[in-house]
């Protein structure tokens, strides 16, 4: 049986996936079908949509990641991290870019992974 937090890190993952695609451009068929209901997935994972995720400041943000399991940080900071790049370049919004380069920065240094793309979508967005 599958529990709660782990129906919650399987739609983290595959947010992280479906806006990983977008983000590289390469957005598949059955993403283009599902048509991601991004506020939907937000309210499943948050309790809350995104408008009101990306009110509030990266300190409480963090906070709510916080609250989480530790050992699940990483993939909120990556899914955040590309919700927000991914937002903030379709939006032009430059609040929600220094929120994704603070998530990809958080991301790199919880998963002690060396991600290359998100190394260089943070060296673009400190430019």
């Amino acid at each position: 049986m599958i529990t709660d937090k782990e129906f919650t890190l399987r739609l983290i993952r595959q947010l992280t996936q479906a806006l990983e695609k977008l983000i590289l451009d390469k957005p598949e068929e059955s993403l283009m079908q599902k048509e991601l209901d991004f506020d939907t997935l937000m309210r499943d994972i948050f309790k809350f949509d995104f408008t009101t995720l990306s009110s509030k400041s990266k300190e409480e943000i963090i906070e709510i990641v916080n609250e989480r399991q530790e050992r699940d940080h990483k993939d909120y900071y990556e899914m955040l991290g590309n919700l927000f790049y991914f937002n903030g370049k379709t939006n032009g919004n430059k609040d929600f870019l220094d929120k994704a380069k603070t998530f990809y920065e958080l991301y790199l240094q919880t998963s002690g992974i060396f991600a290359l793309p998100v190394i260089n979508r943070i060296n673009e967005l400190k430019n």
